[in-house]
């Protein structure tokens, strides 16, 4: 990865996507680790972190991991989820958190240097280059090693830097032996989707 230390930077997590770019390589993400990684790339102003949560649900598999992110040095972003069946019965859930984190990015760009962007959303094109047009860099992490790969290839074209997800497992991947790790969502039967994402990922987007 291609840092200077004197930059500042903010972390830009697309949590569904995330979650689904680590499922697809066989691993979970160690949050602790993750800010640790960052920040020794650089001044880490921010780091924020974007899911879509079910308001009536009495507990949500999502919750311990959203507790231990408020605590432990994220901004956590949420929005109440939308619930539905599709024709063949089963329930779904909808979550887009696509314009929040784009209206962060942009209202931070002028305070940062560096933005890391963590999604392989091709709807996150636009954005990129606005922020890039401000004169910023961005690196996108995502992954083109799982199947389907998860990075849409305008959005890879599209970024200063592509960072594989797979080359930090070491770094980012839960150690089970670390008590201190952030907890992983646990499983649960529902089918999380982004909304906006079906067409280019066509895959589940669970955080």
């Amino acid at each position: 990865m291609n840092f200077y230390p004197q930059e500042r930077i903010a972390l830009f997590i697309d949590g569904a996507n995330l979650y689904s770019a680590a499922r697809g390589l066989g691993f979970d993400i160690d949050y602790k680790r993750l800010l640790e990684l960052f920040r020794t790339k650089g001044t880490l102003l921010r780091a924020f972190y974007y899911t879509a949560l079910l308001e009536d649900q009495e507990y949500s598999p999502l919750r311990p991991l959203i507790d231990w992110l408020d605590y432990n040095g994220y901004s956590v972003v949420t929005k109440p989820a939308k619930e539905f069946t599709d024709a063949a019965g089963r329930r779904r859930v909808k979550g887009n958190m696509d314009i929040e984190l784009a209206i962060d990015a942009l209202e931070i760009a002028d305070k940062i240097d560096h933005i890391i962007l963590f999604s392989g959303d091709g709807d996150f094109r636009r954005l990129v280059d606005a922020i890039q047009r401000k004169g910023k860099r961005v690196t996108v992490v995502s992954t083109i090693r799982s199947s389907p790969p998860m990075i849409a290839d305008e959005l890879r074209r599209q970024a200063d830097q592509f960072v594989d997800l797979e080359s930090l497992r070491g770094v980012v991947g839960r150690n089970q032996d670390n008590r201190h790790q952030a907890p992983a969502p646990a499983e649960d039967d529902d089918d999380y989707y982004d909304d906006e994402d079906e067409d280019d990922l066509d895959l589940p987007a669970r955080a």
